[in-house]
């Protein structure tokens, strides 16, 4: 993190034409999202940010809760593939960012956090709203510039969108800390020292890539360039290999799975589940085939299953990692995978697949998931694989999975093969918290209508994300929320094991279970959000085949009690058949 004082700084700007000159940095540098809280330290950046808005260079987006902002400004940022910046005044209001923040560390995010602040000679001095607030992101941020009052923001804007977007390693967070002096308001009768520009650019675009991948597609170009040209290199023997496709492992593990004739193991939001190698079940297979596999090349981040932890635990099969450029989410030395940073080494490593090892998995992939299928099918009471299944089949276009049970129902029952989707999560730290705001921020950046899976407990940590206030830009963007009345996954794991319960039911319920008995319609009423009820499959494929057209919300209310023996059958069913 670097941080700047102000000594020796000349100080002539007033605190209007200063934030002038940083809103043209800004959008010099590619922002054309910025998300506002008010705040009074901060009002001569909202004056100038409005004046830019007006220009045609950006996009304002106004929100009173800076957790829902900062989480806002992160789903802007992933949706546009660009830096995205979200303004605070001083005080609680930057700490309110820190959630955002650490999930845009590790998932390799450019937020740029705006933070207004007190002249130095008002720090430490006791006045009203006054911090410390530059270090509060420690090491989440790549660099923390302390701007003094007074002082032209260029070049700490400058340097600071650099960091942001990987000058100097990954991509992530930074913090620009603007200090202002009185008057924050503009003066009528001067002429400001810079007009905004409109933007030249467009302002809305694809998904972020993670994992050190290149951008704009180059990684898919380049692989087919190399494998293309695999005939001129020594070929590699047939291998037992798998390739394992974590979160933003992009099209290019299918691309190479399929052109080496390799099982895909994907998770949902890998964006490669689309390839024809992706296999069906796999985290269930592993049981069966994983004593067979010889090598695993990954790409991306696996962060969902125990299974996958386990196999990228085994000691006796070679693993790569690649790695095309630097990450955010592990320290050098802590993988013991070989780190890869070039196809033709990958190549060279990961080997053809020997004759009859990808059908095999297709096959066990295909008997696997008629199995649960069935199994499913027979169960009258909805359950998450049927909310899962109907949401991943019926959406087009943007679809956003919440952490906890939703993304891992969907990485076991939705098809692999092509389908039009861009999946999106928050798997850098993979909590619950933000998730609607990010979903919304997803809508507004591309302008795709977008499909939110949420289980109950994130759509009520996030509801604040649904207040939107007169004249604020609406999202498509409807929300399923699977209501089972508290924390489903802890029965899955072993805090829900037999033997646990019959010493801490009630421990276990009330602390994990964390039951509720929110009325979400009601929820939905007071913020203005359409609220649909359903409780059959068959109602809630109907309610999912509407084009999204604004927000709405459907619920669907499910029992978890059995949810621990539905996927103990699941996994018998699947050994019955493979």
């Amino acid at each position: 993190m670097g941080l700047c004082e102000d000594g020796g700084v000349n100080q002539q700007l007033n605190s209007i034409d200063a934030a002038r000159l940083a809103v043209a940095s800004l959008t010099a540098a590619g922002v054309r999202h910025v998300v506002v809280a008010p705040g009074s330290r901060s009002a001569p950046m909202a004056y100038a940010l409005a004046e830019a808005e007006a220009a045609g260079a950006l996009r304002l987006h106004v929100r009173i809760d800076e957790r829902v902002g900062g989480f806002t400004a992160l789903g802007l940022a992933l949706g546009s593939q660009a830096p995205v910046a979200v303004l605070t005044t001083s005080g609680t209001a930057v700490g309110e960012l820190l959630p955002a923040v650490m999930e845009a560390n590790h998932a390799a995010v450019p937020l740029v956090v705006l933070s207004a602040d007190r002249p130095s000679e008002l720090r430490g001095s006791g006045a009203n709203q006054t911090t410390n607030q530059i270090g509060l992101y420690g090491v989440h941020v790549r660099c923390a510039l302390d701007v003094p009052a007074g002082t032209d923001p260029s070049p700490f804007v400058a340097r600071a969108l650099a960091e942001a977007q990987g000058a100097s390693g990954p991509r992530g967070p930074v913090q620009l800390n603007l200090a202002f002096r009185d008057p924050l308001v503009p003066d009528a009768t001067a002429a400001p020292v810079v007009a905004p520009a409109p933007a030249a650019a467009s302002i809305s675009g694809g998904a972020l890539p993670d994992g050190g991948a290149l951008p704009d597609g180059g990684e898919v170009a380049l692989a087919e360039r190399v494998l293309s040209r695999r005939t001129q290199m020594t070929p590699a023997p047939p291998a037992r290999t798998v390739v394992v496709a974590g979160h933003g492992a992009g099209e290019l593990a299918a691309v190479v799975a399929q052109h080496l004739r390799l099982p895909l193991l994907a998770e949902p939001s890998s964006n490669a589940r689309f390839g024809p190698n992706a296999v069906a079940q796999y985290r269930l297979l592993l049981e069966h085939l994983g004593a067979d596999i010889e090598r695993v090349v990954v790409f991306g981040r696996p962060t969902l299953s125990r299974p996958v932890a386990a196999l990228l635990a085994r000691t006796d099969i070679a693993q790569a990692l690649y790695l095309p450029g630097p990450v955010a989410w592990f320290e050098e030395g802590r993988r013991r995978e070989e780190i890869i940073t070039t196809l033709a080494d990958l190549l060279q490593f990961a080997g053809t697949g020997e004759p009859g090892w990808l059908e095999r998995w297709l096959a066990a992939g295909t008997h696997a998931d008629a199995a649960v299928r069935s199994l499913i099918a027979e169960r009258s009471a909805l359950n998450g694989l049927h909310v899962a299944d109907a949401v991943w089949e019926h959406t087009d276009g943007n679809l956003v999975l919440g952490s906890s049970n939703p993304i891992r129902d969907a990485d076991l029952i939705a098809s692999p093969g092509w389908h039009p989707l861009e999946v999106y999560a928050n798997r850098g730290l993979a909590g619950i918290d933000g998730t609607l705001s990010t979903a919304t921020g997803v809508a507004l950046a591309t302008g795709i209508p977008t499909r939110l899976l949420v289980g109950d407990l994130t759509f009520l940590h996030d509801a604040g994300g649904l207040l939107l206030g007169p004249g604020e830009e609406e999202a498509d963007l409807q929300i399923v929320v699977l209501n089972d009345a508290g924390g489903g996954i802890f029965g899955l794991l072993e805090h829900g094991a037999e033997e646990n319960l019959e010493r801490h039911s009630g421990v276990v319920e009330r602390l994990f279970g964390t039951p509720h008995t929110a009325d979400l319609g009601a929820l939905a009423h007071g913020y203005g959000v359409r609220h649909t009820l359903v409780d059959s499959v068959a109602a809630l494929e109907a309610a999912l085949e509407p084009a999204i057209e604004g927000r709405s919300i459907i619920e669907v209310r499910a029992d978890r009690a059995n949810l621990r023996a539905l996927h103990g059958s699941i996994k018998a069913s699947v050994s019955r058949v493979v």
